[in-house]
């Protein structure tokens, strides 16, 4: 009887966690963004397939973690009344939404990692050449 509580609790801490990763993810995306000009040195904007790679793998988890029923029950679940609030409507909504294409954000998700995984690790191994797009 006390093994499922524990399931579910277990599953909603991690849920909590896996938004920190997100976070540090996203910085990942952002820092992606920034390259270093060979010839000056000088950092500048610039967009690659690597960026590009590691934004939709951001996305995709992103729309996974969102639209896990633990997060849907933090942002407006847990309450009687989600409609008291606007902003708790609004969240509750989304992560409703996000939550209907949960299955397929599972599996999307999981390829994305994987690719992106392989993606860098044949970048940084001079395998693969990062393409500069922008």
């Amino acid at each position: 009887r006390w093994f499922p509580l524990v399931l579910q609790n277990v599953h909603r801490y991690f849920a909590y966690v896996a938004v920190v990763f997100l976070f540090l993810l996203a910085y990942d995306v952002w820092l992606a963004l920034w390259f270093t000009d060979a010839a000056t040195g000088a950092r500048e904007f610039g967009i690659g397939v690597g960026t590009i790679v590691l934004a939709v793998n951001v996305v995709l988890l992103t729309s996974y973690t969102l639209g896990c029923h633990s997060i849907r029950h933090l942002v407006g679940g847990r309450k009687d009344a989600v409609s008291g609030s606007a902003l708790r409507s609004t969240c509750y909504g989304c992560s409703s939404a996000l939550n209907r294409r949960h299955q397929l954000f599972a599996w999307c998700s999981l390829f994305s990692v994987a690719f992106a995984d392989v993606y860098v690790r044949l970048c940084s191994m001079g395998i693969w050449q990062d393409l500069r797009i922008l």
